[in-house]
């Protein structure tokens, strides 16, 4: 979701946007044991790609990652443009536009790549979940359940659906994270819809509702190996900045509720279970500089996240990035940080 509420006066003599070789690498700070919590530590942060372009696109606005099948990283843009990205180095290496199937644009926010390399892209206006291959081609269309459309049409908010998406474990199973509470239910409580792929088709199954901590909707959500989910919480107050909370969730014994038409004061609805990780204001700064205010000058609107390996000592290697909605007073920033679960 594109937060576009920010302070005035910032974005002056902010530097035009460039291309990625004349930027560099900059920015890479070196790794070490910077704790942000008892679970997680931040060993660096890039702002390699920040105002850059790579053939003409620009390469900010990035709004989900993926791990691809051959190593590299696919960073989703949330202006239909999905890249290929060098790991190590961040340097992008291909881009390809994708396209609803009236060939418009998308509000693309979601992404998980499939077993056989094709892309998964959520979109928060409609909802949708759609199929793409490698090269771009729009394949087929995911059912979604009709009161979470927007409204008239469901009872959801445009931009305020499907922002996070991921395939668990064994991949048969996708899970999409609404952003916001839909009509009916609860402030504050979020459902995670699930598809289960049956005959090579994914159709709608279990969901469960998800309680936010105050003012913050769900822009990310990524399944560990073990079947639990890493959800980031996001949310921005002008003036002070933006808040991103990094949780570890576990939807296996929360109730079902894609029977219920209304979660508010609902009983007997067990909600999935979260454990708070790390605040990411509570990372070291490690020398980042921000271009509004924040509580913490490494913050920024924080919106794409994936697990991209362990360390030595089993805790999850997990890179996130920031989407600077193409903005001078914001910053396109990629996060390393290692989680213990």
């Amino acid at each position: 979701m594109r937060l576009r509420t920010v302070c005035a006066g910032l974005a002056a003599g902010l530097a035009a946007v460039t291309s990625l070789t004349a930027a560099g690498p900059a920015a890479a700070h070196s790794p070490g044991d910077h704790a942000c919590s008892p679970y997680a530590v931040l060993d660096r942060f890039s702002d390699a790609l920040d105002k850059t372009t790579y053939e003409g696109t620009y390469t900010g606005n990035l709004s989900a990652l993926a791990v691809d099948r051959d190593g590299s990283l696919a960073a989703l843009g949330d202006r239909s443009s999905l890249f290929r990205l060098d790991a190590r180095t961040l340097r992008p290496e291909g881009v390809v536009r994708l396209a609803d199937e009236k060939g418009a644009d998308l509000d693309s926010e979601g992404l998980a790549v499939d077993r056989d390399g094709t892309r998964l892209v959520s979109s928060e206006t409609e909802p949708s979940v759609r199929r793409y291959a490698p090269d771009g081609r729009l394949l087929d269309r995911l059912p979604v359940p009709a009161y979470l459309r927007v409204a008239p049409a469901g009872r959801a908010t445009a931009n305020q659906t499907f922002e996070g998406l991921t395939l668990l474990p064994g991949g048969r199973t996708l899970l999409a994270s609404m952003e916001y509470a839909i009509a009916g239910d609860s402030a504050g409580t979020v459902r995670f819809q699930t598809w289960r792929r049956h005959r090579g088709r994914f159709t709608p199954a279990a969901q469960y509702a998800y309680r936010t901590d105050p003012g913050l909707g769900v822009p990310e959500v990524q399944a560990t190996p073990d079947g639990r989910l890493l959800v980031l919480e996001r949310g921005f107050t002008a003036g002070v900045g933006n808040t991103v909370r990094l949780y570890l969730a576990d939807p296996r014994h929360a109730t079902d509720t894609s029977g219920i038409e209304n979660l508010t004061g609902r009983s007997g609805v067990r909600p999935v279970s979260k454990t708070l990780l790390a605040d990411i204001a509570a990372c070291p700064s490690l020398g980042a500089t921000a271009r509004q205010p924040q509580p913490n000058p490494l913050l920024d609107n924080i919106e794409g996240m994936t697990i991209t390996g362990r360390d030595a000592r089993g805790r999850l290697k997990v890179l996130l990035v920031s989407d600077d909605n193409q903005n001078p007073a914001q910053t396109t920033r990629f996060y390393y940080l290692r989680v213990r679960t």
